[in-house]
């Protein structure tokens, strides 16, 4: 299929309840731009050497986010008919009014459009981001986790699995765009974790791996850093272990959400890695021999960096995923495209929403967004009483399953 198509929907906006808004009082949407956007935009004009007509365009964007109304994107590039298509309703209005991950997808377009990332010149595929994502880079930072993660994994097969896995699943707290969650400390493949897991389907996934039921793993990844190395660490031993025998890693075509991961911020996190010594070095090693193999490959699409959602597959991604014995979601942005950004009741069965994805999945991510299905009846009102930020801090996550 052509490139920045419009593909043909599994599911109906009819089918789902609606859309979570950047409008909603009190909302966790609402709150991401009134404050956490423009923080963003700030933060990145100050960590990077802009020219001032670069300065002067994010200020033309801060203006329009608090108090403007949205416009199309102007530059030429090859997805501009595609992004001025989806986006035509909202023109106009502002962006305290619309859908809240069509916001956040286009807001992260146009900062490319402001930092000249598709046009000739010396910004040309330069990531804004990328001195933030540097941050999580220097050894005492991620790289230092993973080696005091490898250090202390045991040695017994399913506890070394289920280590690896929860150390993936909690690495997704380190979010660059939300620090708030990154605050509660980086993962340790501890099992007291566990009193923090909403859903913990982990067994389910050990008996089909067990069972020989994943052989060929697709890994949608979130975030660079810290959780693309817990990821990194995951990856490995499922390799090495001979648990699966393919393993894709899908990242972003392009910067997306500050921290998401691209194929180069793997080979950056290679390269810490290697540079931290030891076990972390020999991770790496063995990590680029499953490549050398084919048996680890990084690949991407356009449709991860837009505001479709998972019901809106492209034929050829379509075609990809369903070859797959077994996707691994990564991620609270990921979550949110597969329940499509909905007002889900939080005890509908996840079965039930994503049963359009065309091979079994099972979802590790940490609570960020006001949005989660398959709780136990009874279970959202407890966790509001207890802690009223549950669904947006960070603090939970799940290990949710359709296998």
């Amino acid at each position: 299929m052509t490139a920045f198509t419009i593909p043909k929907a599994l599911l109906k906006r009819e089918e789902l309840p609606p859309a979570i808004l950047t409008s909603e009082p009190g909302s966790f949407a609402q709150y991401t731009f009134r404050e956490r956007v423009p923080a963003i935009l700030q933060e990145t004009v100050r960590l990077n050497p802009f020219p001032e007509d670069i300065h002067r365009a994010f200020q033309e964007l801060l203006a329009e986010i608090t108090s403007g109304g949205i416009r199309p994107l102007r530059e030429e590039a090859p997805d501009r008919a595609f992004w001025n298509t989806v986006s035509a309703p909202h023109f106009g209005r502002g962006w305290l009014d619309v859908p809240w991950y069509w916001a956040e997808a286009y807001f992260y377009r146009r900062i490319l459009e402001v930092t000249r990332y598709f046009q000739p010149g010396p910004w040309c595929g330069v990531d804004p981001f990328g001195p933030k994502k540097a941050t999580e880079l220097v050894p005492e930072a991620a790289p230092r986790a993973v080696q005091a993660l490898l250090s202390c994994l045991p040695e017994a097969p399913r506890a070394r699995f289920e280590a690896s896995l929860y150390a993936s699943l909690w690495g997704n707290r380190t979010d660059l765009s939300y620090e708030a969650a990154a605050r509660l400390g980086r993962p340790t493949g501890a099992r007291d974790e566990r009193t923090n897991l909403l859903v913990d389907d982990t067994t389910a996934l050990w008996n089909c791996l067990q069972g020989g039921q994943g052989r060929r793993v697709a890994i949608l990844a979130d975030n660079a850093g810290t959780e693309l190395l817990m990821d990194l660490v995951f990856v490995e031993h499922l390799l090495t272990q001979n648990l699966v025998d393919e393993i894709q890693l899908h990242v972003k075509p392009q910067p997306f959400f500050v921290s998401d991961a691209t194929a180069q911020d793997v080979t950056d996190g290679l390269e810490a890695l290697e540079r931290e010594g030891g076990a972390a070095r020999d991770l790496a090693t063995r990590l680029r021999l499953h490549v050398a193999d084919r048996r680890l490959r990084v690949v991407t699409h356009w449709h991860y960096a837009t505001s479709l959602f998972f019901f809106e597959l492209p034929e050829d991604l379509h075609r990809t995923l369903a070859g797959m014995d077994l996707v691994i979601v990564k991620g609270d942005a990921n979550y949110r495209r597969l329940l499509g950004d909905a007002h889900w009741p939080h005890t509908t069965p996840f079965a039930h929403v994503t049963r359009y994805f065309p091979s079994p999945l099972v979802v590790l991510r940490t609570l960020k967004a006001e949005i989660i299905v398959g709780l136990r009846p009874g279970q959202p009102e407890q966790l509001q009483a207890e802690d009223p930020g549950w669904l947006v801090n960070g603090k939970r996550g799940i290990v949710q399953a359709r296998l």
